[in-house]
Formats: structure tokens, C-alpha cells, sequence
């Protein structure tokens, strides 16, 4: 998380994982640019103000086009 959540704003746990790492690694082959820890879910908190935000930010951070999915994402206790 970079910023403490202000007014409106929440923290939300993504859960995200690369397809073509996955695939690849599934396969005993490596990405040329993504670790083979991409293979498995990671889990980053943003500061959004709703669920589709969350999604946004972490689509700016982590592009589809480049093999990475959202697999969940969860509003936190914090």
C-alpha cells in the first residue's frame, strides 16, 4: 500500500497472477521477462475508492495485455 486511504477512499487486497508465466511454467519454461513467481497469486493492497477503482489501478500497474489477471478482489478490515 503507498498512500493511507482518505476520505471515501478503502483499502482492497487484489489478487492477481500472470496466465502466460502460469502456462509457461506449467510447461517447465520460464517467461522471458516475468519471474516464475508470477505462476502463482500475489497479493497487493491498493487505496481505491470502490471495487472498480481497485481494478483500474491494478490494470494500470499490471496490464492484461501483458498476461496478467485479476483473480479476486476484497475489501480489507483495515
Amino acid at each position: 500500500m503507498l498512500q493511507a486511504p482518505t476520505q471515501g477512499q478503502h483499502v482492497y487486497e487484489v489478487s492477481i497472477y500472470n496466465r502466460e508465466v502460469r502456462s509457461l511454467v506449467k510447461q517447465n519454461q520460464s517467461h522471458l521477462f516475468f519471474d516464475d513467481q508470477w505462476a502463482d497469486k500475489h497479493i497487493h493492497d491498493v487505496v481505491a475508492l470502490d471495487e472498480d477503482h481497485a481494478r483500474l489501478l491494478i490494470a494500470e500497474r499490471f496490464p492484461p495485455d501483458d498476461g496478467f489477471i485479476i483473480e479476486d478482489v476484497v475489501q480489507s478490515a483495515i
